[in-house]
């Protein structure tokens, strides 16, 4: 009979070297304490290891919160006197009282909450602290910037401007970010957001000039946006074009078509070419009086209603629908989707058209819904801010447009700070979005992976 692994071998026995080899083998694997069957379902800890990449990016986001830190110490020198925030207008029926906090102490624990966010960050192994540390400097960022630019200011920062402003400086990037959206979970790249709203706009203006018809003008820039969509999806998905360099191409395109076309033909005619109608706001019956949330959310265009129904429209269309299953399963694996009878390239198709519907809406808005003319260049740039809030959005349209509204605020904020008199120049208050655009991406993009088959042309 074996003897058992543990028990004592006989003193009379002389085991050769490779029984002594075995019962070493043994030996080794029985230190360990004999555990009963019923013990073997006691817990076990694993440990982790941080990746290269991992690190890397947990050092640049510390670091980048640290200069943060830094920037809102140097505020606190600059910074003397009460903030007052008042959350009503002068106008309003019912008015709010407003709040008042001293400024320097403010900005110097929002200092300091930086900074030990920024260690949270740069210290190894507080993985589980991270996402409330960056919540933290997030709001302490938010807080101390508002401290030191209301401190010591004749006039109050007005809290339900700030609100409104963002919803709406935040609707073209909320329809911008579901037009890519739509496009690159089925496997396309759209870098020509951009160029698919600035043409829109076009259309918008000059349709509804001539009209003299909002529901004209809209329809027009929808239409303008599926057509620039189809230029995308021609030569992206059926000639097989790269597509980062196609979205450069017709972003260009866009550009020079629309200051021709402008400068030709609307430029000389602007009276009847050049003056399209504005959207009014739509109150909602009741709901608009609510005190500060009334005028935010519930007195604003169709553009911005449009904005926020639409992304659940999506995010129902991707994850509730036939039709969006195949548009997922197409972008992360078209081989596989090709084996089960699904048409990659009319999938593909549909969801970059469906997806320049949302552009067009988006375009509309900065002739239709603000200035009520067309000028060159209109869109400055918010279709590449749409492309980082998908991509910060991690491609969902719920994170996306939260994104968006992060940016629309960061928009709305330096707007708003320039009315104050703060010491800041306002051209450098104008570039708060793009800085705000740059720090974000540089933040979290190495944290991100797009659906697996984004960008890949597909040839069956």
């Amino acid at each position: 009979m074996p003897p058992v692994p543990g028990d004592a071998a006989p003193a009379d026995a002389e085991p050769s070297d490779a029984r002594r080899a075995d019962e070493s083998s043994v030996t080794t694997a029985t230190l360990a304490p004999y555990r009963h069957p019923a013990q073997l379902d006691e817990e076990v800890h694993l440990r982790t290891t941080e990746s290269a990449e991992a690190r890397r990016q947990r050092l640049s986001t510390g670091a980048l919160i640290g200069i943060v830190a830094a920037v809102m110490l140097w505020l606190v020198t600059q910074t003397s006197g009460t903030a007052r925030f008042a959350l009503s207008n002068a106008l309003d029926e019912v008015q709010l009282p407003t709040i008042s906090v001293p400024g320097l102490p403010v900005v110097l624990v929002s200092a300091l909450l930086l900074a030990a966010a920024c260690v949270v960050y740069v210290l190894p192994g507080m993985g589980r602290w991270r996402r409330w540390a960056g919540l933290v400097a997030g709001l302490a960022l938010v807080a101390g910037f508002l401290s030191w630019a209301a401190a010591g200011r004749s006039l109050p920062f007005l809290v339900s401007n700030q609100l409104q402003g963002t919803l709406l400086l935040a609707t073209p990037l909320i329809l911008g970010a579901l037009c890519g959206v739509m496009c690159e979970r089925s496997g396309v790249v759209n870098v020509a957001i951009e160029g698919q709203m600035l043409t829109a706009a076009f259309a918008a203006a000059v349709v509804g000039s001539v009209t003299g018809s909002v529901t004209a003008g809209l329809f027009a820039a929808m239409f303008a946006g599926v057509l620039m969509g189809a230029v995308l999806a021609l030569f992206a998905i059926t000639y097989l074009m790269d597509q980062v360099v196609l979205g450069v191409v017709i972003n260009l395109l866009a550009l020079g078509l629309t200051s021709f076309l402008f400068d030709s033909l609307v430029k000389p005619q602007s009276g009847e070419l050049n003056d399209a109608p504005l959207l009014e706001p739509i109150q909602i019956p009741l709901l608009h009086k609510i005190p500060l949330l009334g005028d935010v959310l519930f007195s604003q265009t169709i553009l911005a209603y449009l904005a926020l129904i639409s992304v659940v429209v999506v995010w129902f269309i991707l994850e509730r629908t036939v039709w969006g299953l195949r548009i997922r399963s197409v972008g992360e694996h078209p081989k596989a989707a090709d084996t089960v009878g699904i048409n990659v390239v009319a999938i593909r198709w549909s969801a970059v058209l469906a997806g320049g519907l949302f552009a067009g809406l988006g375009g509309s808005f900065f002739t239709l819904g603000v200035t009520g003319a067309f000028n060159d260049d209109i869109t400055v740039g918010k279709g590449f801010i749409a492309l980082a809030a998908l991509i910060m959005g991690r491609w969902r349209p719920g994170l996306a447009a939260l994104m968006a509204l992060f940016f629309g605020f960061v928009d709305q904020l330096g707007s708003q700070v320039q009315t104050m008199g703060t010491p800041i120049s306002s051209d450098w208050l104008k570039l708060l979005p793009y800085l705000a655009t740059i720090v974000a991406v540089a933040g979290l993009i190495g944290r991100v992976r797009g659906p697996a088959a984004d960008g890949v042309p597909y040839v069956k």
